[in-house]
């Protein structure tokens, strides 16, 4: 599965490129005036949401009247690889205000992180949206990556696995954005909420001075699998709810674009436990379809549930496989059919408008998660109506976890000829790779990037003077 895989195949190749191949490598819109706030020192332990909900949770009193974007708090914090080993950049979370899918205002928290060093220019930011996949706060983004944070140790594994690419953004001399993006309620699965919080996000680093973004800044998007959800969504959205945003580019693989083939395709399967996670991320922001579970969700997937309900996406995909989801729902027929469901998997479909900026999309044709179908699907929808620029590649040899390491190096060179002002080409294309690995332009990428990773190991600056 991806996040075994992907953790795996990540360090493996740490450890072979470390002996010695190292060569080179609508609403109304915001003010974007830099905020006055107060930066909080680092605090001296890392916390989670659930030890820590003064700042993941403030009252609403202190941001209902905020627009979208404005900042609620600020404080430093450590980075760290794996949770251990510091990084030599500068970092910040923000708690700021943004809105759900029923257009209520939020909390929400991102965590900037920005090479040390000079620039010239605007600096250049991508927003990155981790393949999250769980149901706790101990299992976010802004935990996971600080020092000292247990979260690969209680099953949140792949956020650090992704910090390999993470860092290789870093290593352009970008500034990076992880938005929690599920929520303060953990709405794995909730697409267009995440798609809110992320554009969201991007307008609070804009007014928080010391990242150094500014409306002449150039904005990426990056997102896999969980991370594609809302990376999708906020490509979709942007136009309608933060067209200021200067985004030039949104790069996305294993994409989720049909919860319902998803679903499907999961049944009595290996990732089956992963999906139901999915199952009730979209009941704790979508009222109608709880109800629908409450009502006709039977005992044993009652209990079934209970037993998700709190865990990281290492144990959602482990524990309790090969489960029959649709067999846990009383109702005559295929439970998708039923209004509420057909309702809410509606609302989380990608396709419903062309994104205003260029894309870069990839999927395994192998993909046992994601089906390539959907994605295909996608495509088309984009391509068949004006303004459309997709460039789409399948890759034929790879599954789901190898599908990010053979195509986030290609994903990152194309993001960095939008943000450096190269124009993308006009228009979709489609094209098939017997794997992404064997283009040309991937191994001195892969490999710079990983030798960045082996540098920051001992202190190294990642990104000065880019």
């Amino acid at each position: 599965m991806k996040l075994q895989i992907l953790a795996a195949t990540a360090v493996g190749a740490v450890a072979a490129l470390g002996a010695g191949l190292l060569a080179p490598v609508a609403m109304a819109e915001p003010s974007s005036a830099t905020q006055s706030v107060k930066v909080a020192p680092a605090p001296p332990v890392a916390l989670p949401q659930e030890l820590d909900r003064a700042f993941y949770e403030p009252s609403k009193s202190s941001y209902a009247s905020k627009k979208p974007g404005e900042i609620i708090a600020a404080r430093r914090i450590n980075a760290a690889t794996f949770g251990v080993v510091p990084l030599n950049v500068d970092a910040w979370q923000l708690s700021y205000r943004s809105t759900n899918s029923r257009g209520e205002p939020i909390a929400a928290v991102t965590t900037l992180l920005k090479p040390r060093g000079t620039i010239k220019g605007p600096r250049k930011i991508v927003s990155m949206q981790l393949a999250e996949d769980s149901l706790a706060g101990y299992c976010a983004p802004s935990y996971a990556v600080q020092q000292w944070s247990a979260a690969a140790a209680v099953g949140q594994v792949v956020i650090p696995a992704e910090s390999i690419i993470m860092q290789g953004m870093l290593a352009q001399g970008w500034a990076v954005a992880l938005p929690d993006h599920e929520g303060p309620r953990h709405a794995y699965g909730a697409g267009p909420l995440g798609a809110r919080i992320t554009l969201d996000g991007l307008r609070a680093a804009k007014r928080f001075g010391p990242i150094g973004i500014d409306d002449r800044s150039p904005m990426g998007m990056y997102g896999y699998s969980g991370g594609a959800i809302v990376t999708g969504h906020a490509a979709e959205l942007k136009q309608s709810y933060a067209p200021e945003l200067n985004i030039l580019g949104a790069a996305e693989g294993g994409v989720p674009a049909d919860l319902k083939v998803v679903l499907n395709a999961a049944q009595n399967g290996a990732t089956s436990g992963l999906i139901l996670g999915a199952v009730i991320g979209l009941g704790r922001e979508y009222p109608y379809f709880q109800r629908f579970l409450d009502t006709h969700v039977n005992p044993v997937g009652k209990a079934v549930i209970a037993a998700k309900d709190p865990l990281c996406v290492q144990h959602q995909a482990m524990v309790l496989p090969f489960l029959n989801n649709k067999g846990f729902l009383n109702w005559p027929g295929d439970p998708v059919n039923a209004p509420p469901v057909k309702r809410v998997l509606d609302e989380t479909r990608m396709g419903k408008a062309v994104p205003d900026m260029p894309m870069y999309i990839w999927n395994s044709q192998l993909d046992e998660v994601i089906p390539v179908g959907q994605v295909n699907t996608l495509v088309h929808t984009y391509c068949r109506k004006p303004g459309a620029q997709v460039t789409y590649t399948r890759d034929h040899l790879s599954e789901h976890g190898i599908a990010e390491i053979s195509g986030a190096p290609l994903a990152v060179l194309w993001l960095k000829d939008r943000l450096d002002g190269k124009p993308a080409a006009q228009g979709c294309t489609t094209r098939d790779e017997l794997t992404m690995a064997t283009d040309a332009r991937w191994w001195p990428t892969f490999s710079a990037t990983v030798g960045t990773n082996i540098a920051s190991l001992f202190g190294a600056a990642i990104g000065r003077g880019k």
